[in-house]
């Protein structure tokens, strides 16, 4: 029964918050109101967790006021009652602290920081530091390591729940104890309490000095072990290029020289804390050596041997938690160093944002324009020049070019992974920038030539294209994908088999074609009216490629379609083809019409050699 009723409160006491609310506003760039941004929500179990701190500090300061009326008591001339007929209130009333309040307090702070904080607040944190990073646009993870980014809201999530927990059990719970001690000392003489309070000003002192030093070396160290774990998930996400191109040699001197670097900052950090430790040994020496010395030099003042007791008593008291407390400190600190490091990656505003009054996208036919559309990656290489395109609905529609050409950068406007600099790409007449970008999405299928899969079963990758596909429908766009006869084939390393089976960090267990497949299933389950095919068929050996493309050609039946192309023999039966060249469309028609035209198609066409367009411009920004 003890047991049932222990569960229901730890259970009550880890619901008491929302750990999933959103939070109000972007994360500020400055550290008290983004901690205040990270913690909305959270406030209520924290206030709890102070009002059972502070309870707690004062319970210790009660014990050693018990124990110096005990002592008085003790030393008091025996009565005619006895010493239980004038004393046992003292006993029943130490007992009842002792017994009874001090375990319910420490035992309700121990329940407030392991089950009502300490998990919440971390997912609390956690979860809208990965909401906010995860709708940065494509751009933000281009200028950084996937590595980094992820170890700086582990790192932001992890310290700043950790300095949550800490300031409710050690620094709530020391300043209570000093407020109790300093009242307590004030009781008995106001020279005790005048000495205390001098004690206090140079302990202060101190950690005015130290803390902030603390502070800036952890987030030097923090910044450090950040690119330590991009460097290192860098290589293992890159390892098969690593071992075909032997650069094992290269990337450990890299890994070496971040390491070297995170070595560095951990021993400029240790420094510091060893000279803060050193002096904190010498001020908490320092306190009941004073104390308890002015006491006794006291005693013919009315001070009582109890009261000697109850100022040694706190007073050591009082200097343990010292070390204890400035040590808590000096982490909380270091963890400062580490929320304020990763709230500077972590807050940068969104750069691509819905407008504020946006729209839900309503493709009715699905016609494409690109009005004079202006896009060069903030002037480097690479682009739209100019473009003005109008795609009508159904149309099938091939973009031929040399890499640089700017035919990805056409696709990448369109689905809205950048801005337009200038014009604008119209959907049924509706500017994408003014829409939603979730229900724009929505509406566009697309297979890469670089398809990235989850490290998640062959059913959950391809249902990503709709997640309330049931089973039998994934199952028919595999095999309409030609996908299904080598799914149910996989197993992984924890014996799940066919569909069930994972795929691997972004599909490793699988071939080029196989993952290409996947993806093709996955647009297919998706059937979006809009279709957007980059070199869909390229990873697939000829015979494979036949069966797919007539698989395409039915799943294109009804949409719009673009389809980038090298391998021109898969798009000379759209309905059209433009020509691409430095950012401009200079040529379009159909195949034979461009052929006949004896322009740039015709000689991409003429030395192409086993199917695929040549590479001989500069590579594209956007590829």
């Amino acid at each position: 029964m003890m047991k049932a009723l222990f569960q229901r409160l730890v259970h009550r006491a880890g619901n008491l918050i929302d750990p999933e609310r959103p939070a109000e506003g972007p994360p500020p760039d400055t550290l008290r109101p983004f901690m205040a941004w990270a913690l909305q929500g959270g406030w209520t179990v924290i206030w709890v967790g102070v009002a059972i701190s502070v309870a707690a500090g004062i319970t210790e300061v009660a014990s050693m006021y018990l124990l110096g009326l005990v002592v008085d008591a003790v030393a008091a001339p025996a009565t005619d009652a006895g010493f239980l007929g004038s004393y046992g209130w003292l006993i029943a009333g130490a007992m009842a602290l002792l017994l009874i309040a001090r375990p319910l307090l420490f035992g309700g702070l121990a329940l407030t920081q392991a089950v009502m904080i300490g998990p919440n607040i971390f997912k609390l944190v956690l979860a809208r530091l990965y909401r906010w990073t995860i709708d940065q646009s494509v751009s933000f993870f281009d200028n950084d390591f996937a590595g980094r980014v992820a170890q700086k809201k582990m790192q932001a999530a992890r310290s700043l729940t950790e300095i949550v927990v800490e300031s409710v059990n050690a620094v709530t719970f020391g300043l209570a104890t000093v407020a109790g001690t300093a009242v307590l000392l004030g009781a008995i003489s106001p020279w005790l309490l005048l000495f205390l309070a001098l004690w206090f000003a140079l302990y202060l002192s101190f950690l005015r000095v130290m803390l902030p030093l603390i502070r800036a070396r952890s987030a030097r160290r923090a910044e450090a072990q950040a690119m330590v774990t991009g460097q290192v998930v860098d290589t293992i996400s890159n390892i098969k290029t690593v071992k075909l191109f032997a650069g094992g040699a290269q990337e450990d001197r890299m890994a070496l020289g971040a390491m070297s670097e995170l070595r560095d900052k951990t021993m400029h950090f240790g420094e510091a804390q060893t000279a803060f430790r050193l002096g904190l040994i010498f001020i908490a020496g320092l306190l009941p050596v004073v104390m308890v010395g002015a006491a006794i030099a006291m005693r013919a003042g009315g001070v009582t041997p109890g009261d000697i007791a109850a100022v040694g008593a706190v007073t050591i008291r009082l200097a343990q938690m010292t070390g204890w407390i400035s040590f808590t400190l000096m982490v909380i600190y270091g963890h400062l160093g580490e929320v304020e490091d990763g709230m500077v990656t972590l807050s940068v505003p969104h750069d691509l944002t819905d407008a504020p009054d946006a729209a839900e996208l309503q493709v009715t036919d699905g016609e494409i324009r690109y009005d004079h559309v202006e896009f060069t990656y903030g002037g480097e290489s690479g682009g739209a020049l100019g473009i003005d395109l109008t795609i009508a609905p159904g149309e099938k529609l091939a973009i031929v070019g040399a890499s640089g050409a700017g035919k990805s950068t056409l696709v990448a406007l369109l689905l809205r992974l950048y801005d337009a600099e200038g014009g604008a790409v119209r959907i049924d007449g509706q500017n994408v920038s003014q829409v939603t970008q979730e229900s724009l999405r929505r509406q566009i299928g697309m297979v890469t030539q670089e398809t990235a899969m989850f490290n998640r079963s062959a059913m959950d990758n391809i249902r990503y294209g709709r997640p309330d596909a049931t089973d039998a429908e994934v199952i028919a766009a595999a095999r309409r994908a030609e996908a299904d006869a080598f799914i149910r084939e996989l197993r992984d390393g924890a014996g799940r088999q066919g569909y069930e089976a994972h795929l691997g960090e972004r599909g490793v267990k699988l071939s080029g074609g196989q993952r290409q497949r996947i993806a093709l299933a996955r647009a297919i389950l998706k059937d979006a009216p809009i279709l957007v095919l980059d070199e869909a068929t390229s990873a697939l050996d000829s015979e494979v490629e036949a069966a797919i493309q007539e698989a395409l050609t039915r799943v294109m039946e009804g949409k719009t379609v673009l389809a980038i192309a090298h391998r021109l023999s898969t798009i000379s039966s759209m309905d059209r083809i433009i020509v691409m060249d430095a950012g401009q469309i200079v040529e379009e028609g159909t195949h034979e019409d461009l052929l006949e035209a004896g322009g740039l198609y015709a000689r991409y066409w003429e030395r192409q050699s086993g199917g695929f367009l040549g590479d001989d411009a500069p590579q594209e920004a956007a590829e």
